[in-house]
């Protein structure tokens, strides 16, 4: 299974700074130990071009040049520098591999990403471009250019804040479906409006979110059939994170993520998966957790394998 990684690009955050840079190299390391399957590549590099399928040319001429207003950089949470335009066109550009590799081998990943929270003309909550929406208008381009109709994508966002940036890239786009199941009281304050919000409250537990979980995605059945899903398996609704005000235990991470590869895998879906938050108090449980997606995606990508061989 091949997935993207960007960790080589680190960000030089000030001391005290409450985003866990180092998990990306951390998840890195656990793959190797845990996972030698995954193949795991550099991830290239998001062009203007690209970025500009989701984003206005002056957001985007803005981060590379460094004149972002100081209280929109305040809106990200990032200081501004090099390093971070590099880093954030990298974690852009895994998920666009990552989609290209679901899209031949059944299952792709990035082992970053997730960055919903960018709208089409600025940045917040530590996302500078949206990652997953640069990727699912890339792939409907391509996929035009072989194709007679659109390719149809899917943005099931498992992040326990809502994708809001994600909402409003596509909130006219019925060729993009957003669903985003997430903490009514979290994180932004003021919400967009997804195809599927599912809002929970305070203190929910394993039993109550996979009911709920199950429920979108029989809607989003109902409503929407895909050929891509883009995954942001936010590690975040775990009891142990910081800014989650969830009660997820490991085991119930792990069951929600097979909920969503078995809806794919019964569907024959194409999934790519991103990583998207994780602010555990102890670190080494947000990389347990996002190891334990990585063992999903692999079973569910074998799954894959074993089919084309069939075939």
């Amino acid at each position: 299974m091949r997935a993207f990684y960007s960790g080589r690009f680190q960000l030089p955050l000030p001391a005290g700074h409450r985003f866990p840079m180092g998990r990306y190299v951390m998840l890195r390391d656990g793959l190797v130990a845990a996972l030698p399957q995954v193949c795991m590549l550099e991830a290239p590099r998001a062009t203007d071009g690209e970025l500009a399928l989701a984003h206005s040319p002056d957001w985007i001429a803005s981060v590379q040049e460094g004149t972002v207003s100081a209280s929109a950089m305040r809106e990200i949470g990032f200081p501004w520098s090099e390093a971070m335009v590099e880093r954030s066109r990298r974690s852009t550009g895994a998920t666009i591999a990552a989609c290209r590799v679901a899209l031949a081998d059944g299952v792709g990943g990035n082992m970053a990403g997730g960055t919903h929270h960018a709208k089409s003309d600025r940045g917040g909550g530590f996302c500078v471009f949206n990652d997953a929406a640069v990727a699912a208008r890339l792939m409907q381009a391509e996929h035009a250019r072989v194709a007679r109709r659109a390719l149809r994508v899917a943005v099931v966002d498992l992040d326990v804040h809502q994708g809001n940036g994600t909402a409003q890239i596509f909130r006219d786009d019925p060729s993009v479906f957003t669903l985003s199941l997430h903490g009514q009281k979290n994180f932004p304050f003021s919400k967009e409006v997804s195809d599927l919000d599912v809002e929970l409250p305070d203190g929910c537990g394993d039993a109550d979110y996979l009911t709920a979980l199950e429920q979108a995605l029989e809607e989003l059945d109902r409503r929407f059939a895909p050929d891509l899903i883009i995954y942001l398996a936010g590690a975040d609704p775990y009891e142990g994170d910081r800014l989650g005000r969830l009660k997820l235990s490991f085991d119930g991470l792990e069951a929600r993520d097979r909920r969503v590869f078995d809806h794919a895998w019964n569907r024959r879906i194409p999934v790519a998966f991103a990583m998207a938050g994780g602010y555990a108090r102890d670190i080494q449980d947000t990389v347990r957790i996002q190891l334990g997606t990585f063992k999903v995606a692999f079973e569910y990508w074998s799954r894959w394998q074993n089919l084309s061989s069939r075939s």
